[in-house]
């Protein structure tokens, strides 16, 4: 884990989330069982969701703002709110991950979810959030999905966090998960999105 500060990389970060309200949106095709959704959500690398978020890890937590962008493999979240940390920033390209604090220090991530632990006390499922999210497994491990009656991932166990997804509602011309709960342990993580843009 290396860490050094870039003040500029934050300037660069929010030009970048301000740059993207002018981008264009599309609708979803048709996502009318299973395999076809679970194969498009997969193959979708351009898009964005704004939503809210709380996490709770024993008497440590907070409630916030979470903003997600993935371009292919590349992925900025934002995270407002923390008591005490204030905005942060999570950049990911591939493997290789980064936390940039408020005041500008940059760090390195070997494993994401560990180190946020020990340094807020709270962690949230980075590597497979981005696909929760979609309201499909991480492919890159193993798992076991329950389905609703519209046939959409209402549950799922994987890489020991159980995620139930409560709610669906229109996104981006389909029905995409609105409301999402994820636990590990004694870590919970609350996730509500209020809005969808795919490109």
């Amino acid at each position: 884990m290396r860490r050094y500060t870039l003040v500029s990389g934050i300037i660069v970060a929010v030009a970048g989330f301000a740059g993207c309200a002018t981008t264009g949106s599309i609708e979803l095709p048709d996502l009318d069982d299973w395999e076809t959704r679970k194969t498009v959500l997969e193959e979708a690398d351009e898009w964005q969701f704004a939503g809210r978020i709380g996490v709770s890890a024993g008497d440590e937590g907070f409630n916030g703002k979470l903003w997600w962008r993935q371009d292919g493999v590349v992925f900025r979240a934002r995270i407002s709110g923390p008591v005490g940390v204030g905005t942060i920033f999570i950049n990911g390209d591939g493997p290789e991950l980064t936390l940039t604090e408020r005041d500008g220090t940059v760090t390195e991530l070997d494993d994401a979810e560990s180190e946020l632990r020990h340094r807020y006390g709270w962690t949230i499922p980075v590597t497979s959030l981005r696909f929760w999210a979609l309201g499909i497994p991480d492919p890159a491990s193993a798992s076991k999905a329950g389905f609703n009656e519209s046939g959409q991932m209402s549950e799922l166990s994987q890489r020991d966090w159980q995620v139930t997804i409560g709610e669906y509602a229109e996104g981006a011309g389909q029905e995409m998960p609105r409301r999402l709960t994820a636990t590990s342990g004694n870590i919970r993580l609350r996730l509500v999105i209020d809005d969808w843009t795919f490109r």
